[in-house]
């Protein structure tokens, strides 16, 4: 009966019918659930009552609750031996509810899952013992039977669940099995690898590309997952990134499933992304240079005009030399800035404590930045921290950018002060990172700035290139950290989080 219906309802309607047949009764109703915390309703019948139809119950009701305890059938003409007035109350109103004389419980592996009703025997008599025995054999057969449909109707939707997450993810699923025959080829597959699912299914995985076989080959080797790998299709013209992973069962090994990415649009995108960034960058860098580079170059004009007149004025002479020569230091410095931010030094890493270098980068600020005395500076650099691996002086020059930023910022106040600190910060016993943290009580980052404080030529400065903060970003960058900003009235706290040696 199970192999011949192809759903649950058009199965127990089946069943209703051949226990009809099987009992001679007049009226059979099977009540179940389909999964845990449904509730019991009537799923199939024969001739039954139209109030029955509406009955639900649920998994705590008194008629479940006793199935449960007891165990066994309930007859009509046995309700006399039932002690508890309640209980047998609740019996009889089941049994004239559903216009049964004898309810059978319906079990799967020792919970109950329903129950199987049936009314008057066609002869009119009742039911002799024999026939409630082989009415609770009856009643075992349809548990199995009804045992196994939940079972099977479960598999299939879990197995349409899967099959229609597979078809409708985005990324590409190859998946094999432990001989590398290919048993899934998604349509998104199909469609990123040019191949049809029909020409490589039930193939060895050498059929969907030698590429792809050799990733799928090597992890079905390597017995675990390997990087992601990116690769450029030269059939569809697709940049691709693979990752393969093991499929295992508990400790069984079954194979290998390949995701497949197609990064072409994103690629692309990020091309054009590049370009706009580019284009803006030297936009930003000619409005920039234009601007810090006439200056100076007006000033040079202008005694450069004024010298063949004023050539035997001393005093003349000697503001010439000094302006000239000051404003060709700054036109240098301008260059030099720009020289160093497009070519930056490689970077020598190297076991240290960051105190070094932020002491360094303290008295560097006042004598490069003038970063005057008047403003309190506050140090608390621990002696036991961990050390990091920097390049010392790159890590120096950012350090002075920032506390030369925060210097600027606290300019005015009434009482300017900045504050940095150190600590690490630890996953148990072990120290992860240092957290490097310059704090000013100025008045904080303007709110239409914050996200662009970043970006190259980003100033607010009468004088400057905007390029302090992007060069101390590359730089925590290159030494695998990063650079939180939290600004408000209170004041800005920029924190550069660096990894401990040992933890890269």
């Amino acid at each position: 009966m199970f192999r011949r219906h192809d759903t649950l309802e058009a199965l127990l309607v089946s069943v209703a019918e051949g226990v009809a047949d099987a009992a001679g009764v007049t009226r059979v109703g099977i009540f179940s659930r389909i999964r845990q915390g449904d509730t019991y309703r009537l799923r199939a019948g024969l001739r039954c009552l139209p109030e029955t139809e509406e009955l639900e119950y649920r998994e705590r009701d008194p008629l479940v609750r006793w199935f449960e305890l007891h165990a066994h059938l309930i007859n009509r003409p046995d309700l006399v031996h039932v002690g508890d007035r309640a209980q047998r109350a609740i019996l009889r109103r089941a049994l004239d509810s559903f216009g049964a004389e004898v309810i059978a419980p319906l079990y799967a592996r020792g919970r109950i899952i329903g129950w199987l009703f049936l009314g008057h025997r066609l002869t009119g008599q009742p039911f002799a013992y024999q026939d409630l025995e082989n009415l609770t054999m009856l009643a075992d057969h349809v548990s199995s039977v009804l045992e196994n449909a939940l079972l099977h109707e479960e598999i299939a939707l879990q197995k349409t669940l899967a099959e229609t997450l597979l078809k409708a993810i985005p990324p590409g699923i190859v998946a094999t099995d432990e001989g590398g025959i290919i048993r899934w080829f998604n349509p998104t597959a199909e469609e990123i690898l040019g191949v049809e699912a029909s020409r490589v299914l039930n193939k060895p995985v050498e059929a969907a590309g030698t590429i792809l076989a050799e990733f799928i080959r090597d992890t079905l080797e390597a017995k675990a997952g390997l990087p992601p790998r990116h690769w450029n299709d030269s059939n569809t013209q697709r940049s691709l990134l693979v990752e393969t992973r093991r499929l295992t069962d508990q400790n069984n090994e079954l194979g290998a499933v390949a995701v497949i990415q197609d990064l072409t649009a994103e690629k692309s995108l990020r091309e054009k992304q590049d370009l706009l960034e580019r284009a803006a960058f030297w936009s930003d860098l000619a409005a920039s240079m234009s601007h810090e580079v006439r200056n100076p170059l007006v000033a040079i004009k202008t005694f450069a005009q004024l010298l063949p007149e004023r050539f035997e004025d001393a005093d003349f002479r000697q503001d010439f030399n000094q302006i000239v020569v000051r404003e060709i230091d700054r036109l240098d410095r301008i260059i030099t800035q720009i020289n160093n931010f497009a070519h930056p030094p490689d970077l020598g890493l190297k076991p240290m404590d960051v105190g070094t270098p932020v002491t360094k980068a303290v008295e560097m600020a006042r004598d490069r930045f003038g970063v005057n005395g008047e403003v309190s500076l506050e140090t608390s650099l621990p002696k036991d921290l961990p050390k990091i691996l920097g390049d010392e002086s790159a890590l120096t020059e950012a350090f002075a950018h920032l506390v030369a930023n925060a210097a600027e910022a606290v300019a005015g106040q009434d009482k300017p002060r900045i504050t940095l600190t150190a600590k690490p910060v630890r996953d148990g016993n072990r120290a992860r990172e240092v957290v490097i943290s310059i704090h000013d009580n100025g008045k904080g980052i303007d709110p239409d700035l914050r996200d662009k404080i970043f970006s190259p030529f980003c100033t607010t400065k009468p004088r400057g290139m905007g390029l302090g903060l992007p060069i101390v970003k590359r730089t925590v960058f290159d030494h695998n950290g990063r650079v939180d900003i939290d600004s408000g009235s209170h004041g800005t706290t920029v924190s550069v989080t660096l990894p401990v040696k040992g933890s890269i």
